[in-house]
């Protein structure tokens, strides 16, 4: 039987299981810090500058690992980075369930975040590939991909509190270190699941010619409204718990709300799929940063639980979309050599944006207009991430 009969024959079980790596590389890597930020901030005494500049170091990472996957990628296979990416992250976010030093806590976050991208844009490139086998159905395999993000924060959203809640009661002396045991632990049983399938898709990419067809000044204003994405929707995703529980929202309804968020995600890569597919240029991610932007000040004009809840499912609904919306945007315009260096591309500035954000959102959250502000700052970028995606053209030659 043909390697790739399983792909051909299962794709939908095929993104499924690639969709693990998403789980792993953003819903629990990243995404689950917004859940322990409270706990360790009050237990360390960090300001909202250093527990911001956390995900800041995540995001490094994430750019460093943007720069080294094709290389990685060309040296040996997709396959090889999103393995061992995920095995490398599952370690970095148990470290983390050893120290309590700041510095120790940042390079975890840094290395976590490396791995994370090996994950991410390997990941990304397959399912891209495995869209290239069912062209019918290409944006909701993709979207599928992209929205297994969804299972990691509600995996999270259900895992942290229970596990802090079960230390704290045992008097252990720093409880959130458990949460990031746990969580390493699950990364590697995520990666058990994903392995056998995402084999059956073609992993090797050609060295050769790649980047000839990816120019970054043919997608100039697609970067762009990508960077401010970056920017923008980062500083909700860190500090949007921290809001709540400022405004005085009690722990099962964070819970609820951010493993809502969770679901919303994985429920988007069937809502906006025929977008996706239909729109050759910038139009999805113009579309969905707007919306994003409205998420992001909803719960700043107000604290009202309907108007928390719509804003965690339309955020949810929403911003992975943006992320699938670029490789869309790439296997449109693009032939499938230049795919790879096309996703490296737009995961490079997106996680340049992100490097940014979340300290900015914390240095203005420091500042007397506190997480409100910082949260308006994130709206704004998204708002200007739309206009600027709105003047990215179809290539003539897509």
């Amino acid at each position: 039987m043909c390697k790739h009969d399983f792909a051909i024959h299962h794709p939908l079980l095929t993104a499924l299981a690639l969709s693990m790596g998403a789980a792993i590389s953003l819903g629990l890597t990243r995404f689950s810090y917004a859940l322990l930020l409270p706990p360790m901030r009050a237990d360390l005494g960090w300001s909202y500058l250093l527990a911001g500049a956390m995900n800041t170091a995540n995001a490094l990472g994430y750019f460093i690992g943007a720069l080294m996957t094709p290389m990685l990628m060309r040296r040996f296979s997709a396959q090889t980075a999103l393995i061992g990416g995920a095995l490398l992250a599952s370690v970095f976010m148990a470290l983390s369930g050893f120290v309590t030093n700041a510095d120790m806590l940042l390079l975890q976050r840094v290395l976590a975040g490396i791995a994370s991208a090996f994950i991410f844009i390997a990941g990304g490139v397959l399912a891209a590939r495995l869209a290239g086998l069912h062209a019918g159905r290409a944006g909701f395999l993709i979207g599928l991909y992209y929205g297994g993000t969804g299972f990691g924060i509600s995996l999270s959203a259900l895992m942290v509190p229970a596990i802090l809640g079960m230390a704290s009661t045992r008097g252990v002396a720093h409880a959130w270190q458990w949460a990031w045991l746990a969580l390493g632990a699950i990364c590697l049983v995520l990666t058990a699941l994903m392995a056998g399938p995402a084999h059956h898709i073609e992993g090797k990419t050609t060295a050769s010619g790649s980047h000839s067809h990816f120019r970054i000044r043919s997608f100039a204003f697609g970067l762009a409204g990508y960077f401010m994405f970056g920017v923008g929707y980062i500083g909700y995703m860190t500090f949007v718990i921290a809001l709540l529980k400022e405004q005085g929202m009690q722990a099962p309804a964070i819970t609820a709300f951010y493993a809502l968020l969770g679901l919303a995600v994985v429920a988007s890569s069937r809502v906006w799929a025929r977008m996706l597919d239909h729109f050759k240029g910038g139009q999805s991610l113009a579309i969905l940063n707007a919306l994003l932007g409205v998420a992001t000040i909803l719960p700043v004009l107000s604290s009202a639980p309907l108007a928390v809840f719509a804003s965690g499912v339309l955020f949810g609904g929403v911003f992975l979309s943006v992320v699938a919306s670029t490789t869309a945007l790439v296997r449109h315009n693009l032939p499938s050599e230049a795919w790879s260096a096309g996703i490296s591309g737009f995961t490079t500035v997106f996680a340049f944006g992100q490097i940014a954000g979340p300290t900015v959102v914390g240095w203005i959250s420091d500042t007397a207009g506190g997480l409100h502000r910082g949260l308006v700052f994130s709206a704004m970028a998204l708002f200007v991430g739309a206009l600027l995606a709105t003047r990215q053209r179809a290539l003539s030659h897509g």
